[in-house]
């Protein structure tokens, strides 16, 4: 179809060409030849007239018919002149040839008169009238004229023939070519080329075609290749490869899917994939693929897909999609993962993450889990939830003594014996170290979790054997209950825990259900971590100083470092409370070491001003202060401030000693080589054992305010047991060589009394109260201006 009709174009084309401009000058050269010819007859017709009519003249004044006649005769023998009609002036003579009018034919008439030449002058005897035909387009054509033009018709169709043969010859037949190698190449899939070679532009269009079709040829290998080794690796890989269109039907699986699914390829191509998820999981799968973000690259999921068999796996599915860059259909390829023994391993693992490995117990972690799952519980079907949280009492002395095997030995055998005792339904967890919670729901919670208290603590009347070795063991336990005292499960166990404290410090062994009044006790205490965290970001913590001087001279042999809060709003606050909160906080170690910087700055300072270098400095430990990183703080201090170790006092209690940790002893024994003194504290209010001052680094021992402050009782039975007490200590100190400090002097004759036992220092408001370092620099400063003026 197409060449035919590049072909009528062509033809179209010349023939409007001749049309249009042959044609016109054609007919314009035929016209000027006719015109030319009318002229030529019109003129010979004229000049026939002008000759008849002289002749006529003589005959028509003589009235000689026959004459008119002949002449007639003779004119319309002219073979351009169809009708002569000669008639007088009379009317006498009327003479046409043919006597008839020729009808529907286009005559030209022309008429003269005639004139006689009369003597008297010309006469006017008649009129002669001629009618000819005019002259057509092809009339007159003279015979070379229709040479030429033949000739010219000639030329003009040679020249139409030889374009119609150029065109044919040069332009169809290789677009025919072309076309043929076009349709060929698609009718069969493989590229031909056009055999056709030509030096214009035919030529050239057949060699890019031909090149073409050869670049494309290489193309198409290429993509063949690339096909088939995409189609390779996705059927070779080792991973369950499949792709799904925009409706989730499955358009393509790998080999590798397939003899992992067991799965024919022809039985699953076109099929749902969410009808191949188990029918459990089908909706929730679903349902996280209606709510995919298409505009997101990635999309994940974790699912249980059923084998071919009907076993059922747990799988991942990863699938990546985006829309073509040129249209078509959404582009996507899924990658599908058997996780199933992972999820095996993570639910190992999960159930090892929520229990503790030591009891079997839950953790601390599955306990909150399951205390939600309660809450929930309780909101939904009524009733309420009781929290009971069990801490151990002296549970670190068996640790400390018996070893941790024995102290894990105890605590397994705790629970044996906890867990008959719960009732039916109750949940125990092992929270911390020597901690426990036990959940409770029942419609009367409150008087379940009392009576499971009392059970429990019912365990510990009778000594508690670990390892053949009998200890005492008891328990605190809070209680709290849900909802009447939380509303969350975090809080309901802080509630628990809080009660647990509360009856803890109200002397252990029993049970307490939390109250309004336990919320203030923890609020003031949250009071004080509050100001305690502020006091150390804002270096509010200084050190007061209270001069220890020696009984008898009234000389000043030291000071003690006390601690104090200079609050911005309310003032100096008392150490006693922020050091308890500290030390269960944990937050001691950053007090003492900012108050011991403050103290240390100071004692500096003052031997400045004083010149005293001689008196030392006594710092007081907690317990939970003592730990390996001390003598080398206590080094890189004494360093900074350039002070001789001696002048440093560790101050530490009997409670501290108590403990007979071989970690502490080490400790203390690397303080004393280090050339820091050890002093006791509050000597006589514990365990007073003089096997600590045989073991222990002791240099100096304190004894406590109480014995002072007894030697001035109002009994003379408690006066003198003091007094012997005081004179024992400070016989036996001495024999250690060990100097005495009296704590809590307030009078004189405590002062003399304590002078005539032998005491060597004293320590109390007789002397001085806990003094800041403005008024020690002051005081020094107000003497030593005195001595100058002096």
């Amino acid at each position: 179809m197409m060449p035919r009709s590049v072909e009528k174009r062509f033809l179209a084309i010349v023939g409007g060409t001749v049309f249009v401009c042959i044609v016109p000058l054609f007919i314009l050269l035929l016209a000027v030849s006719s015109e030319r010819a009318s002229a030529q007859l019109e003129n010979t017709v004229s000049l026939l007239l002008t000759a008849n009519a002289q002749a006529l003249a003589k005959p028509l004044w003589d009235f000689d018919a026959e004459s008119v006649k002949q002449i007639t005769a003779t004119i319309i023998s002219n073979r351009d002149i169809v009708r002569v009609e000669v008639r007088d002036m009379t009317g006498d003579i009327d003479v046409a040839f043919p006597s008839i009018a020729p009808a529907h034919e286009d005559l030209t008439t022309l008429s003269r008169p005639i004139v006689y030449r009369h003597i008297e002058g010309p006469k006017e005897v008649g009129v002669i009238r001629v009618q000819f035909r005019k002259q057509g387009l092809f009339t007159e054509l003279r015979r070379t004229d229709a040479i030429f033009m033949l000739i010219f018709m000639l030329a003009v169709g040679i020249i139409f023939a030889a374009a119609l043969l150029g065109n044919r010859l040069m332009i169809m037949k290789p677009l025919l070519k072309l076309t043929a190698a076009i349709e060929a190449t698609r009718r069969l899939g493989s590229r031909h080329s056009v055999d056709w070679d030509s030096q214009d532009e035919m030529g050239r269009l057949a060699q890019s075609f031909n090149a073409m079709q050869m670049q494309l040829q290489e193309e198409e290998s290429e993509l063949k290749h690339a096909h088939k080794l995409a189609t390779d690796i996705y059927n070779f890989t080792p991973a369950m490869l499949f792709s799904v269109d925009h409706d989730d039907r499955i358009t393509g699986v790998s080999d590798y899917w397939l003899l992992a699914t067991g799965y024919r390829r022809e039985n699953v191509i076109g099929l749902a994939f969410a009808d191949l998820i188990n029918a459990e999981a089908r909706e929730a799968y679903r349902e996280r693929k209606t709510r995919m973000d298409h505009h997101i690259l990635g999309w994940e999921c974790t699912t249980k897909f059923v084998c071919a068999d009907g076993r059922v796996m747990d799988v991942l599915i990863v699938e990546s999609s985006r829309a073509p860059q040129h249209g078509g259909g959404t582009l996507s390829l899924s990658v599908m993962t058997d996780v199933t023994a992972l999820k095996q391993s993570e639910a190992r693992n999960r159930r090892q993450a929520i229990t503790d490995h030591l009891t079997g117990l839950m953790n601390r972690q599955g306990f909150e889990q399951t205390l939600q799952a309660q809450i929930e519980a309780t909101d939904r079907d009524g009733g309420s939830l009781a929290c009971l949280f069990v801490d151990l009492d002296r549970f670190k002395w068996i640790n400390d003594n018996l070893g941790h095997h024995a102290g894990d030995m105890a605590l397994r055998k705790l629970v044996d014996l906890i867990l008959p005792i719960l009732p039916q339904g109750a949940v125990a967890a092992r929270i911390g170290g020597d901690e426990f919670a036990i959940l409770l729901r029942s419609p009367k919670a409150e008087q379940t979790a009392r009576t499971a208290a009392e059970n429990i603590c019912a365990l510990f009347d009778e000594p508690f054997v670990v390892k053949g070795m009998a200890t005492r063991l008891s328990a605190s336990i809070g209680i709290a209950l849900y909802p009447e005292h939380a509303e969350t499960a975090e809080e309901l166990l802080q509630k628990a825990d809080m009660a647990m404290y509360n009856r803890k410090r109200d002397g252990k062994n029993g049970l307490r259900l939390f109250d309004d009044s336990i919320g203030s006790t923890a609020r003031q205490r949250a009071d004080i971590e509050l100001i305690t965290d502020q006091a150390l970001e804002n270096d509010w913590f200084d050190a007061f100083l209270q001069p220890i001087v020696d009984i008898g001279t009234g000389r000043v042999a030291g000071y003690e470092a006390l601690m104090r809060l200079r609050h911005p709003t309310k003032g100096v606050l008392s150490p006693f409370d922020i050091i308890n909160v500290a030390e269960e906080t944990g937050a001691i170690h950053e007090v003492g070491k900012q108050v011991f910087g403050k103290a240390l700055e100071h004692f500096t300072e003052l031997s400045l001003i004083s010149g005293d270098h001689s008196s030392y400095l006594a710092l007081n430990l907690s317990p939970l202060q003592i730990d390996a990183s001390l003598p080398v703080w206590l080094a890189s201090a004494v360093h900074l401030f350039n002070l001789d170790p001696a002048r440093i006092i560790i101050e530490i209690t009997e409670a501290t000693l108590l403990h007979d940790n071989p970690q502490i002893q080490m400790i203390l024994s690397k303080i004393g080589q280090f050339g820091c003194r050890i002093a006791l504290d509050d000597f006589g209010t514990g365990y007073s054992s003089l096997s600590y001052l045989s073991r222990f680094p002791v240099n100096i021992i304190k004894i406590d305010q109480s014995f002072t402050r007894a030697i001035t009782a109002e009994t003379e039975e408690l006066r003198q047991r003091s007094r012997m007490l005081i004179e024992g200590i400070a016989a036996i100190s001495h024999k250690m060589k060990c100097h005495v400090v009296a704590e809590g002097v307030e009078t004189e004759v405590q002062r003399q009394e304590l002078n005539a036992i032998g005491v060597d220092y004293g320590q109390g408001y007789l002397f001085d109260r806990p003094l800041s370092f403005e008024e020690l620099r002051d005081r020094f400063l107000t003497e030593q201006s005195a001595k100058l003026r002096a």
